[in-house]
């Protein structure tokens, strides 16, 4: 079996860029090869096919990594699914099936059994595939986390994984941190760390190179390239953290405020929009930012009562009924779309307190309860005179009123609502929905050709900025023995 392990120094310090563009180099060669990532902490997913033919949740991460490599996604590149609920706990996702809970207080001994599902569907995948591609998580160097691990230097020494450690330029401080992060190691984890990857360079190469040379004396580790920061790049996220980042590119057209919900989930959704020319999508978290716009999008969110709770104490409940009022469109995907309701119902506790009773916006006529069983599907079906097709994730279950039914939800004049995530990216309905809201023409973007040039983008620069034989052969061969122990390697 061959593999590699993509580790980062911070979190979002392009571990899943390196990845997924390795998968499209490597696949561009004909080399068999799969993505994997043990776990996610993430409430951006995605279903995906069974092995028994059910459906299943993993990050959305991996979901296009798997695209990259052109292979089908499934439950086995991303075994662990973490959802957090809460500042404490988190919602588990195992195999792409619920799988219980995980609170921080018990985060080592809780996850034992995670830990062996996780290495047991790696060994599985690189039974099938010539080529893994792991990506970690957080950064290795988190050593409060080791004795638990199984994402990063665990999973290195479960299946003798070299690593790459990823670091981000543009933030400051990359060859402290990837000094760092190779020192806090100890001396077992240290002999697997066989080089490092700048992320999102821009200057002069000449300005960096004495920088490279210093690091590579000082660690015994080469680095195997320099990645260029490229405002092409717009690659469906696992967290929230290059929210700011993701704006469309035209700044004088429609305005489509996307509302920046403290627990945002599949905000992926509306990357559809982002392609059109003529749409300016922003996110927006207070009343101002909703005032001038054509648009507003309610996203999906892990916490619908938390977050509408947020809403209102900011106003911006207010904001959306008068933007509704005016004549002006709505769209609520899942979560938002509960929000639009009349009432959200907790009977369970499912979100929180137990018994929990919440009046929604009433701009449609629907009742959310919440139910222990979480639906996963991929429905198709027909809106707007054309098809469409999406996929649902949620506990709430709809009870439609009098309003007009729309992919899985309701339609009252100008407010939207569905419970399909990623219906927008199927371009006929986009072109429907945006003449139906904005008097939008027709435009012939399409956006898996969009996304398949963003891969192809990204593959490119791999293949030109990075030594991806070298890096093959280090996936084949496994980490150079007699590397240095960079102290204080674990001594202390």
């Amino acid at each position: 079996m061959s593999g590699l392990l993509i580790a980062g120094t911070t979190s979002d310090a392009g571990k899943s860029v390196v990845t997924t563009g390795l998968c499209r180099a490597l696949a561009r060669r004909g080399i068999p090869v799969a993505p994997y990532k043990a776990q996610n902490m993430s409430n951006n997913s995605m279903v995906c096919a069974g092995a028994d033919g059910s459906t299943a949740e993993i990050g959305r991460a991996q979901w296009v990594q798997a695209l990259a490599a052109r292979v089908t996604p499934e439950p086995a590149m991303n075994p662990v699914l973490l959802k957090p609920g809460g500042d404490r706990r988190s919602h588990v996702m195992l195999m792409g099936q619920p799988g219980g809970e995980v609170s921080s207080s018990d985060w080592e001994h809780g996850r034992r059994h995670l830990a062996v599902a996780a290495h047991a569907a790696y060994d599985d995948l690189a039974a099938r595939f010539e080529v893994i591609v792991a990506e970690g998580a957080g950064s290795p160097a988190e050593i409060n986390l080791r004795s638990g691990d199984y994402v990063n230097m665990g999973l290195a020494r479960h299946a003798g994984l070299p690593t790459v450690v990823v670091g981000d330029i543009d933030r400051g401080g990359v060859f402290a941190a990837m000094y760092g992060t190779v020192a806090l190691l100890d001396a077992s984890d240290q002999a697997l760390v066989a080089g490092f990857v700048v992320n999102k360079f821009r200057g002069d190469a000449a300005l960096l190179a004495p920088g490279i040379e210093s690091l590579e004396q000082l660690t015994g580790r080469r680095v195997f390239g320099t990645l260029p920061w490229d405002p092409h790049l717009w690659l469906d996220s696992e967290d929230a953290l290059d929210l700011e980042g993701r704006r469309a590119a035209s700044a004088t057209g429609h305005k489509v405020a996307v509302v920046r919900l403290p627990r945002i989930s599949n905000f992926t959704d509306v990357d559809a929009l982002g392609v059109e020319s003529s749409l300016d999508v922003v996110f927006a978290a207070n009343p101002r930012d909703l005032a001038d716009a054509d648009l507003i999008v309610l996203p999906g969110t892990r916490s619908t009562i938390s977050d509408l709770a947020w809403l209102r104490s900011r106003g911006l409940d207010t904001a959306i009924v008068a933007h509704a009022a005016s004549g002006r469109p709505v769209l609520g995907i899942c979560g938002g779309f509960q929000m639009l309701g009349r009432l959200i119902c907790d009977p369970l506790g499912i979100e929180g307190s137990p018994g929990a009773e919440v009046r929604g916006l009433g701009l449609l006529d629907i009742r959310t309860d919440f139910l222990t069983d979480k639906r996963l599907d991929l429905p198709t079906g027909e809106a707007l005179g054309v098809p469409a097709c999406g996929y649902e994730i949620h506990h709430g279950r709809i009870t439609l009123g009098a309003d007009e039914p729309f992919l899985g939800g309701a339609r009252h004049g100008n407010v939207f609502g569905t419970m399909w995530h990623g219906s927008l990216e199927g371009d006929a309905l986009r072109r429907a929905f945006l003449a139906e809201t904005l008097g939008l023409a027709a435009s012939s973007v399409s956006f898996e050709a969009a996304r398949e040039r963003r891969l192809d983008l990204l593959g490119d620069l791999v293949e030109a900025h990075l030594d991806v034989d070298a890096l093959l052969t280090l996936a084949r061969e496994g980490a150079p023995s007699g590397l240095p122990v960079v102290p204080p390697g674990g001594t202390l």
